[in-house]
């Protein structure tokens, strides 16, 4: 996951982007496609990245479209502000773009760097907002980020309760689930959305989709316009990542914290 925050604005094609900018997992789209024109920049068929594909994840500068370059709102504390391109604009997009209403019950599966900003937003958005997780020590920090219940996952009875009644369940994890109980646990119209890169493909009973006319989904990052909003949205509800920070020359500690899985839960690297 990428965000990439830098204090010290430049003009771009003669617009000048402020003294604080931040950009995310893009940082380049073509401006002519019929996707771009439409203001889905995110899913133009010659967007670039900005680390992967070529050099500089750690470079002291990146170059990018000045159009991914965002001006960041004044009352966001900068330390917090990287995830939220990657992370936040991640689950903030299928919120927006499915319809999700403030008065949806809904649900999150997994609360890990994804999940703990998707519970956070759905609950400013009104929702009545399930975590999902496998983790019984996580219950009591996912109801301060936003859960208003937290089900075990891997308790068949307390699943099997639940069936009918989630309007949409977001699930941001990347393994194999038991997704017949999630998507039982779809009300009729429901969506069953995914955000994580899970490794096989999800088994979609035709006759439990058809009868309760429910959908799966899944989706990229969002795009600029998609992205300022969500910023504006944290800085007026105060939403912000649960971070570590660690100085860029300890980068090899810090990624070595990531890959042990104790990271709580984005790790931000300060130059």
């Amino acid at each position: 996951m990428v965000g990439v925050v830098s204090q010290v604005g430049e003009y771009a094609k003669g617009v000048k982007v402020g003294n604080r900018v931040g950009l995310g997992w893009f940082s380049h789209s073509c401006m002519q496609c019929n996707q771009c024109l439409s203001g889905h920049h995110n899913l133009c068929s010659s967007s670039e990245s900005t680390i992967v594909g070529r050099f500089g994840g750690f470079a002291d500068y990146v170059r990018c479209h000045w159009e991914w370059a965002i001006k960041l709102p004044d009352n966001l504390e900068v330390s917090k502000v990287g995830p939220l391109f990657c992370g936040g604009i991640t689950v903030f997009n299928p919120i927006v773009t499915s319809g999700v209403k403030p008065t949806d019950r809904v649900g999150v599966i997994g609360i890990g760097g994804l999940g703990h900003l998707a519970l956070q937003f759905l609950n400013k958005w009104g929702c009545e907002v399930i975590a999902f997780s496998s983790s019984a020590s996580k219950s009591e920090e996912a109801k301060k980020m936003g859960a208003h219940h937290v089900i075990n996952s891997k308790d068949d009875n307390e699943m099997k309760k639940l069936s009918g009644s989630i309007d949409f369940i977001l699930n941001t994890t990347n393994v194999n689930l038991n997704w017949q109980y999630y998507l039982e646990a779809l009300s009729p119209n429901g969506r069953l959305h995914t955000v994580g890169a899970i490794p096989e493909p999800i088994p979609v009973p035709a006759f439990t989709m058809i009868m309760g006319n429910k959908s799966v989904s899944g989706s990229p990052l969002g795009s600029p316009a998609l992205c300022r909003e969500m910023l504006n949205f944290c800085e007026r509800h105060k939403i912000h990542p649960i971070t570590e920070e660690f100085p860029m020359s300890s980068v090899n500690d810090a990624i070595e914290h990531l890959e042990s899985g104790k990271a709580r839960y984005r790790l931000v690297l300060k130059a």
